[in-house]
């Protein structure tokens, strides 16, 4: 498929691809959505000092992982972070992205790097309070049991990709998660919410990031 690097509204980038007329971020702001949906709504849940587990539903541009590692840093955070990608972003597409410039954080382009470079299948330390792996795998592969505390659950949207957005995907979101774990997502169809009820989550809709009016918040009660 082709796909392209292009601007969105905040100035920063994402990916584009043209068969499906879908970005890997919001076109109304790539950074914005990134933290309004899993920064404000989800990693602020929990307070400063904590430990935590963080599963990643669509690695792609590792714009979710390198804010979260941001905050992490600000808030003494200690974050097991595994994220799962079929299809890994190409090296040259990594090169054009310009989160690191957008963020104002030159000084941790390095770390933005490591994320990357990094073999897959593998823990390593990014830094001694932020632990990553990368998992190259299909969603529907997924295995893990009471392992993580909050999900970002950023798969391409249901117009393109609905087998991604179904019950026995949310099962095992359901199933990865601890007692009282929370999934957050920037999807608001009532087919997810219905989806995510079905296996058992509480569900709340939140105020949505620019261009969204509404977005989804799970809970594993």
């Amino acid at each position: 498929m082709n796909r392209k690097v292009v601007k969105t509204a905040d100035g920063s980038t994402t990916i584009h691809i043209e068969e499906w007329n879908e970005n890997y971020h919001s076109s109304h702001g790539a950074i914005q959505e990134a933290y309004h949906v899993f920064i404000k709504s989800g990693l602020n849940l929990f307070p400063n000092d904590s430990t935590l587990g963080i599963l990643e539903i669509g690695f792609g541009t590792g714009l979710n992982a390198f804010i979260t590692f941001l905050e992490a840093e600000k808030r003494n955070l200690h974050i097991k972070y595994h994220g799962v990608e079929a299809y890994p972003v190409q090296q040259e597409e990594l090169d054009v992205l310009n989160y690191v410039e957008q963020l104002q954080a030159q000084e941790k382009q390095s770390y933005f790097n490591v994320m990357h470079a990094e073999e897959w299948e593998k823990e390593f330390e990014i830094a001694e309070n932020f632990i990553l792996k990368k998992r190259k795998q299909f969603f529907s592969e997924i295995e893990d049991k009471n392992s993580f505390n909050l999900i970002y659950f950023d798969a391409f949207g249901a117009r393109v990709q609905p087998d991604l957005w179904t019950e026995e995907i949310f099962q095992k979101m359901y199933d990865a998660l601890e007692t009282g774990g929370v999934l957050v997502t920037y999807a608001a169809k009532g087919s997810v919410r219905r989806a995510m009820l079905s296996v058992g989550f509480s569900v709340e809709k939140l105020a949505g990031p620019p261009g969204k009016r509404e977005m989804l918040r799970a809970t594993k009660n």
